[in-house]
């Protein structure tokens, strides 16, 4: 039979916060140009697969700001959530367990009505 954990309310919150950020951050970045600075495209097939890249304008001032916005917060809640004092209550395969339990409860609570 599965363990099953009672987290913190916190800690709940700070892990949906976080898949929330890198879903975010992983479709401006889907979005955005390839290249943070303007550069020429280009092709090259001399190593093992063909590259090519469009020429790139860059980004602007306003989405450098809000990758580096995103980027920050990711980075505050992943420190949070992997500091918090909730995993001093586990130890060894405990606390591994219980983390990727965490990481998936948000699929859980989509799937319930």
């Amino acid at each position: 039979m599965a363990a099953t954990y009672d987290f913190p309310s916190d800690l709940l919150a700070g892990q949906e916060e976080l898949h929330q950020v890198r879903a975010e951050l992983s479709a401006l970045l889907k979005r955005l140009p390839w290249s943070v600075e303007p550069l020429d495209g280009f092709s090259d097939d001399n190593g093992w697969r063909k590259v090519e890249r469009p020429a790139s304008p860059g980004w602007t001032e306003d989405e450098q700001a809000e990758v580096e916005k995103l980027r920050r917060r990711e980075h505050e809640l992943a420190v949070f959530v992997s500091t918090h004092r909730y995993w001093a209550e586990l130890t060894g395969s405990d606390r591994v367990h219980a983390r990727s339990t965490l990481k998936r409860a948000h699929e859980g609570a989509e799937e319930s009505p």
